[in-house]
C-alpha cells in the first residue's frame, strides 16, 4: 500500500502546499503592508494619517466637555438601568443569592468584597473601601482597569449613560 512512489507523491505535494503557502503570504504581506518604510536616507510614513487629538491634549478636553458624573447621576432613569442591568444578568443575581459573579441587591454603599459566600478574587478582597456610585462608574467603564485581576470578564459600559442608569437601578433595589 505505501510503497515508494506513494510516499515521494505526499511529500512532493506537501512541499507543493507549503510552497504556495510561502508564495501567498509573500504576495499578501507586499501588497498589504503598513508598517513604516525607509527609502534611502528618508523615512516614508503611510499615505495619511488620522489626527485624534492625542498629541494636543485632545482627550481632556473632550473630557471636560461633557457632564460631570454628578449631572449625569442627578438625572439617571432607574427604568432605563433596568434594560441595562439585561447585560449583568448572565452574572449577577438580585435576590440576595450569588451566581457566577455575587448577588447585587444593595450593592450601593457596601464594602467592597464583602459579600459573605462569595469567593472574590486576590485583587477584589484587597481592594477595599466601598462601592459609593462614582467607584462604580469607574468600576463599570473598565473592570480591568480599575481593579486590575479582578475575575469579572466584562468589557464594561462605554456609555455614562447607561452606567449612571444601572446605577440609579441598582440603588432603587436597596438592601
Amino acid at each position: 500500500m505505501f510503497d515508494t512512489m506513494t510516499v515521494t507523491k505526499a511529500g512532493g505535494a506537501l512541499c507543493g502546499a507549503l510552497l504556495i503557502f510561502l508564495l501567498g503570504n509573500w504576495a499578501a504581506e507586499s501588497l498589504y503592508h503598513t508598517g513604516a518604510e525607509s527609502h534611502g536616507d528618508e523615512e516614508v510614513a503611510q499615505a495619511y494619517t488620522i489626527d485624534t487629538g492625542a498629541s494636543e491634549g485632545g482627550e481632556a478636553a473632550a473630557a471636560e466637555e461633557g457632564p460631570s458624573f454628578d449631572e449625569l447621576f442627578a438625572a439617571a432613569d432607574a427604568g432605563a438601568g433596568e434594560k441595562v442591568f439585561g447585560k449583568c444578568k448572565a452574572c449577577h443575581k438580585t435576590d440576595g443569592s450569588n451566581g457566577t459573579g455575587p448577588h447585587l441587591d444593595g450593592v450601593v454603599d457596601r464594602a467592597v468584597g464583602s459579600v459573605a459566600g462569595f469567593s472574590y478574587s486576590d485583587a477584589m478582597g484587597s481592594h477595599g473601601g466601598t462601592w459609593a456610585p462614582a467607584e462604580l462608574d469607574a468600576f463599570l467603564a473598565n473592570p480591568k482597569g480599575a481593579v486590575p485581576g479582578t475575575k469579572m470578564s466584562f468589557a464594561g459600559l462605554p456609555k455614562a449613560e447607561d452606567r449612571v442608569n444601572l446605577i440609579a437601578y441598582l440603588q432603587s433595589l436597596g438592601g
